[in-house]
């Protein structure tokens, strides 16, 4: 019909779908309008919860607990030593801590200072440090004595927490009223980055209230509720731990890296806390034995693809949840509730005031079961990437079913809707993998590795050998032999533990296609 109505229409502009087609996935499936209040922050949800639940714990650590009402004056005095060195809105504040009480007092009284915090992990190797410091122009850097070896020479202004605790405890008590707005930043979050260089999410607070909001309903958190906080500080998952519990007035339990190792240790934590929500990525989970958690009620798997198998063996006694969200989208986009009879995992539908459309290459919407590149609008839209305006640019883009008026973030997530409304993930449409909940760019393993002089050449895979064990591994071509031990160390001084390859492997030279790339 649109070929006779409009033959000189280019064949990519054509429509693939009926206005009925149309109606369902860019309006129907999309009423995800939810009156959540659009004039609060972060800090404002946890302060709400202060007047409501004073004398209940709010935080656990170890041996160390804090009332909400104590954690909410410490997180105020360190706010106002914060403003007199000048922080306002949109101040951004790097804050490299262990995990411990002064992690969360350190990023509640950033955010009631009205800046934003930059979280960074004493484990990241020295190099990448510096970038993130220097990348995002952080001025105050909050750590403590213990870390200032790890971190690399630096430009911010360091303040130890230990030795200004005294002068920070003279400070007042009361809430502060600082000119902060719901588009004022929340956090800034570094991903790993394509051209080899991590990237630095600007997330407001907007999307991260309307995250909260969202959970809670959905994971059904209250007072009563013990909330684990599983995820590394530096990922944004810590976030999502934080308000899921603070916003419902329930009680944060906190521990070191050990006592959460996956397995036996996780277990025997969840048992001690009698723990009733968690989020763990998959391959967490694998690792755990089913039952024996009689207080566990609701469990949220997140971070990379879940299989059928093990969603099926832990949502017969629990209640099961499947997430999925970049960072981008302020943690979170959609949520699927997952049963055992289920035939197949979905990441679901959109989360509240949240809006998906799954689009081909020419931003037309496709049809049901067809495959395509999920985009995401909405309230949680990041405001883009700090001090990478091209790079925004590209990625968050006009939205066309808005007029252009609002943005559209390009997942790079290939995805396809089924007939029921609920999405199914297919895969990356790049070279972006997630493995144990971290996104990892395989761009920036290779760089690094191109950056030795003794490699002429290299590719990184992530394989499956054994299901839902996925690891990275390294082919390279050297005309030395280069020890295995060697390279590690090498890698270590530039990436992450968790992007270093498992394996090495030496080849004469890398396979290639017919058109002379690289044959993955």
């Amino acid at each position: 019909s649109a070929i006779v109505e409009k033959p000189q229409t280019e064949i990519k502009e054509l429509p693939i779908l009926t206005t009925s087609e149309k109606q369902q996935l860019l309006t129907e499936w999309n009423q995800t309008e939810t009156e959540y209040p659009v004039d609060k922050c972060i800090h404002q949800l946890f302060e709400e919860q202060v007047n409501k639940t004073t004398d209940a714990v709010a935080v656990v650590f170890d041996n160390q607990q804090l009332t909400y009402s104590e954690l909410n004056q410490k997180a105020n005095q360190l706010a106002h030593y914060l403003i007199s060195l000048g922080v306002k809105a949109d101040t951004l504040i790097g804050i490299s801590v262990e995990r411990s009480l002064e992690m969360v007092i350190g990023l509640l009284g950033i955010l009631k200072a009205g800046g934003a915090y930059l979280p960074i992990d004493p484990e990241y190797p020295q190099e990448r440090i510096s970038y993130m410091i220097e990348n995002s122009g952080v001025e105050l850097l909050l750590t403590q004595q213990k870390l200032t070896e790890k971190l690399p020479q630096h430009q911010a202004r360091e303040i130890l927490l230990e030795e200004i605790w005294t002068e920070i405890s003279e400070n007042n008590t009361e809430n502060i009223n600082q000119k902060v707005t719901t588009s004022n930043l929340a956090n800034v979050i570094y991903t790993s980055g394509s051209t080899g260089k991590p990237k630095g999410v600007m997330v407001e607070h907007k999307g991260l209230y309307n995250l909260a909001k969202a959970q809670i309903q959905t994971f059904g958190v209250n007072k009563n509720s013990r909330v684990l906080q599983f995820a590394s500080f530096s990922f944004d998952a810590c976030i999502w731990e934080i308000l899921m519990a603070f916003g419902a007035g329930a009680t944060l339990y906190l521990g070191t890296k050990e006592a959460f190792m996956p397995g036996t240790a996780l277990t025997e934590q969840i048992r001690k806390y009698a723990i009733t929500h968690i989020t763990l990525p998959p391959s967490a989970l694998a690792v755990m034995e089913v039952g024996n958690l009689p207080t566990l009620q609701t469990l949220i798997v997140a971070g990379e693809a879940c299989s059928l198998e093990l969603m099926q063996k832990w949502s017969s006694s629990i209640n099961f949840f499947n997430a999925y969200g970049p960072t981008e989208a302020s943690v979170c986009a959609t949520i699927a509730k997952c049963h055992p009879q289920d035939q197949k995992i979905t990441i679901g539908r959109p989360i509240a005031n949240a809006k998906l459309y799954i689009l081909d290459q020419n931003l037309q919407p496709v049809p049901v079961g067809v495959p395509g590149e999920l985009h995401i609008a909405g309230r949680g839209l990041a405001r883009g990437y700090i001090n990478r305006p091209e790079l925004t640019a590209q990625t968050f883009i006009p939205n066309p079913f808005d007029n252009g008026e609002t943005k559209l973030y390009k997942t790079g997530d290939l995805v396809r809707y089924l007939e029921d409304g609920n999405i199914e993930y297919i895969g990356r449409i790049d070279n972006q993998v997630k493995i144990r909940g971290f996104r990892i760019e395989i761009g920036e393993i290779e760089t690094a590795l191109s950056q030795n002089a003794d490699i002429q050449a290299s590719c990184v895979i992530v394989r499956e050998d054994k299901p839902g064990y996925k690891r990275l591994v390294a082919y390279i071509v050297s005309e030395k032999t280069i020890k295995t031990n060697e390279i590690r160390q090498y890698l270590k001084g530039k990436l992450p533990e968790y992007m270093i390859p498992s394996a090495f492997v030496y080849l004469e030279n890398l396979p290639l296609t017919p058109n002379g790339k690289i044959d993955r």
